[in-house]
C-alpha cells in the first residue's frame, strides 16, 4: 500500500514538485493523487505537505517536518566504490562523485554535494549495492528505515 492524499489537499503542488519518482499528479488548487504503482513509500510528500493531507502506507496522517530536520545520506567513504548508482538515481541532483585529489588518485566516492537539494527520500540508500549509504536525520543516529521514511505522524485522538 502506498501513501495517499486526502481531501485536505489544497493543491499547492509542493508534494508533486518534490516526489523523487514523479508519482504525484494533479492541477494547482485541486486535489492531488499518488500513483500507487510508482510510489516508493519514501515519505517526502508527507514531510512537505503544509496541510497534513497525506497518509502513510499504514493509514497514519503525516505531519509536515522542517527541511532542516529531513534525513540526509551519510556515505561511508571507505566502503563506497564510486559506482555512481546513487548519483544517477538522485532526481534532486544532490549527490556527486568526489574529484581525485591528484593525478592517479583512485580514492573517490559519492558525496552529498548539495544538501539543500536533498529530499531525504532514501533512494540512494536503497540502491547502493555495497550498503555504504545510511540515511540519518540531523542530530540523530536513527536511519530512515527506523523512522518510517522520516515523516512524522499525528497521534490518534483518544
Amino acid at each position: 500500500m502506498s501513501y495517499n492524499i486526502t481531501d485536505l489537499c489544497s493543491g499547492c503542488t509542493a508534494c508533486a514538485k518534490l516526489c523523487p519518482v514523479f508519482a504525484i499528479s494533479g492541477e494547482r488548487n485541486g486535489r492531488h493523487a499518488i500513483n500507487s504503482k510508482r510510489c516508493v513509500d519514501c515519505g517526502v510528500c508527507g514531510r512537505i505537505c503544509p496541510k497534513n493531507a497525506v497518509t502513510d502506507n499504514l493509514g497514519k496522517t503525516c505531519v509536515s517536518v522542517k527541511r532542516s530536520q529531513w534525513p540526509k545520506p551519510v556515505i561511508a567513504a571507505g566502503e563506497c566504490s564510486a559506482c555512481s548508482i546513487c548519483v544517477h538515481d538522485c532526481t534532486a541532483s544532490a549527490l556527486r562523485i568526489t574529484q581525485p585529489k591528484f593525478r592517479g588518485d583512485i580514492n573517490v566516492c559519492a558525496e552529498l554535494h548539495q544538501p539543500q537539494k536533498c529530499t531525504g527520500c532514501g533512494i540512494c540508500e536503497s540502491r547502493c549495492p555495497l550498503k555504504a549509504i545510511k540515511m540519518s536525520a540531523p542530530n540523530t543516529n536513527q536511519s530512515s528505515s527506523e523512522n518510517s521514511g522520516g515523516a512524522r505522524h499525528k497521534e490518534a485522538a483518544s
